[in-house]
């Protein structure tokens, strides 16, 4: 990398900082099929945009064949007071919180505790009660019964008819009746949620349609239920402990706070002020769609032991065919497809128990193949897996903007485009 490059991506690797163990075993990009070459254009990417300012920072870790080829840190982790980014640096996952609690799901299910075909009124019953919001010309609303029950098996793959708000201008009489992603989080306890959320209309009839919203919200509140645990304690005990994510958590400890990554006080594209509220603000319950917190090394973690049928370093979280349920389309022919809608760049997808799905070749604007599994975060998180290629890619940055979006393309563009065999 040129040196001037160097000096604005400000790179930390695994050799230059000791004090961070790396999450897993390493390896040298020729041994498992990636050119070192072509891992360098992700230096020269981040160092450009960091010296732009169109990002203060990122970390990146990729892992093939169960091993690192690349654990960076590039630039700031708080541009405001431009402190360098640590590999160990604390990220508010924002909807990476998901596939975490579709996962805390899946364990229950396991046990014989949570079916999938479980109506969810049998655990929350005000949700039978919940009528489905149609849209009238003259702009109001009439109010439907649901034709069938929402099951918990909706929650997973968003069909349960929840959406998310927070947009007044929103052309949607249903939408902006609904709160933002983590309002709830911050105003009430699980219960409140609960009874907030089942005195709005639902947008769709369950089942019918892909609607990105509080699904996997109630998921974690149903999952406190069986469990009689809050959620990140229950997600402690089964998940994040047993595989070592050693700072996932829902609400950081003191010493954490000085490892968060927090975004630039203006969104760089409109000027506007920009801030991650989670990142001063607690919440008052552990919500599974929004909420949670965890260094790039955590989720590496996370999405090798997914990649590895859900085992690593002889800790089980998941039994090999519930990860297959899981990262398999759960889209029938039957339901309207709006992945796309949520995530541009994933023509081609599917929706599975928590994560969405690459069905087909092609479609996509970034390269991959059928199976790959992934989602993202709202704050600029980023993480995916591709069985075939053995692959898992985790991206931390503190983007909330529209930016992140270009993120996720490019730094997957940069991934497939380095890989060699």
């Amino acid at each position: 990398m040129k040196p001037l490059m160097m000096a604005a991506a400000v790179v930390v690797g695994i050799a230059a900082n000791a004090a961070n163990a790396a999450p897993l075993p390493e390896a040298k990009p020729d041994d498992v099929g990636f050119s070192q070459q072509g891992l360098a254009r992700l230096d020269d990417f981040f160092a450009r945009e960091i010296a732009a300012k169109r990002v203060p920072g990122a970390v990146v870790a990729i892992a093939r064949d169960g091993k690192l080829v690349q654990y960076k840190a590039y630039g700031q982790l708080d541009p405001t007071k431009g402190t360098p980014m640590p590999l160990d640096a604390v990220f508010a996952l924002a909807s990476m919180t998901k596939p975490m609690a579709a996962v805390a799901g899946l364990t229950l299910m396991e046990q014989g505790r949570l079916p999938l075909q479980a109506k969810l009124a049998d655990y929350y019953p005000a949700f039978a009660e919940m009528k489905v919001g149609v849209p009238q010309a003259d702009g109001s609303l009439k109010l439907d019964g649901q034709v069938s029950p929402i099951y918990i098996h909706d929650l997973y793959r968003h069909t349960s008819g929840l959406m998310y708000g927070g947009r007044p201008d929103s052309s949607s009489p249903v939408a902006r009746q609904y709160p933002d992603g983590t309002a709830p989080a911050v105003e009430g306890d699980t219960q409140a949620f609960i009874d907030r959320i089942t005195k709005l209309p639902l947008a769709h009839q369950p089942a019918t349609v892909f609607e990105y919203g509080f699904s996997i919200d109630v998921l974690g509140a149903v999952v406190e239920k069986v469990s009689e645990q809050r959620l990140g304690d229950y997600l402690s005990g089964n998940v994040w402990q047993p595989l070592g994510m050693k700072d996932a958590t829902f609400h950081p400890a003191e010493a954490q706070r000085a490892r968060l990554a927090r975004p630039f006080p203006n969104d760089p594209l409109t000027g506007k002020p920009q801030a991650i509220k989670l990142l001063d603000t607690p919440t008052k319950f552990d919500c599974g769609g929004a909420c949670a917190f965890a260094t790039v090394g955590d989720y590496v973690r996370f999405g090798q032991m997914l990649l590895n049928g859900g085992e690593l370093d002889g800790q089980r979280i998941l039994g090999p065919k519930t990860v297959h349920h899981m990262i398999s389309n759960h889209l029938g022919p039957e339901i309207k497809n709006n992945v796309a809608n949520i995530e541009p760049h994933r023509g081609g997808f599917g929706f599975g128990l928590g994560v969405a799905v690459r069905t087909s070749e092609g479609l996509s604007s970034v390269p991959g193949n059928p199976g790959e599994f992934t989602w993202n975060g709202a704050y600029g998180t980023q993480f995916f897996c591709d069985p075939k290629e053995r692959l898992v890619v985790v991206v931390g940055t503190a983007a909330p903007g529209e930016l992140r979006k270009y993120y996720r393309e490019q730094v997957q563009n940069i991934v497939y485009g380095a890989m060699v065999r």
